[in-house]
């Protein structure tokens, strides 16, 4: 029996990131690349949002016992960290999903080097721009906590990074 990497791919694909349900692999942009090895075995490759998050171990369980349940086996989890994850690779409907949980998605384009322009981050339940930064660091270390000046509601911003 063969498998396409479309199959493999949509296998991988509905495993979903423990910090932020919503979300899958996929819609993260983490899902790097799935192919067949061997007569039923299956190689992922994965990237971390950061170097040591915590996730990574819980999401190769989760595709181990996704691709088992599917009747592949061995399945072999290769964890790249170069290049770099980057807030870049998010598909544009992990953003919306982002936006619709209450978490304010990452805006613009990764940059390298330092930024001095200042920039407003809309608030993910009354879309105001009146916002403000609250910590730099929030429920993870890829966001930042901010507050909505006009619904007075706090929120994760999810960070620009690259």
């Amino acid at each position: 029996m063969s498998t396409t990497t479309a199959e493999l791919l949509a296998i991988a694909g509905q495993v979903t990131d423990p910090e932020i349900p919503v979300l899958t692999i996929g819609d993260l942009g983490i899902l790097r690349g799935v192919e067949p090895a061997g007569e039923r075995g299956v190689v992922v490759t994965i990237t971390p949002t950061y170097s040591g998050c915590p996730a990574m171990d819980a999401i190769r369980q989760d595709l181990e016992k996704a691709f088992g349940a599917a009747g592949f086996s061995p399945v072999v989890v290769n964890l790249v960290l170069s290049p770099a994850w980057t807030t870049d690779w998010m598909s544009e409907a992990g953003k919306a999903k982002l936006e619709k949980y209450g978490i304010a998605p990452p805006t613009g384009k990764g940059h390298r080097g330092p930024v001095t322009l200042g920039m407003a981050v809309k608030c993910p339940r009354c879309h105001s721009l009146n916002t403000r930064e609250l910590s730099r660091f929030g429920s993870t270390s890829c966001k930042a906590l901010y507050v909505c000046k006009d619904c007075l509601e706090p929120f994760d911003y999810f960070k620009v990074l690259s």
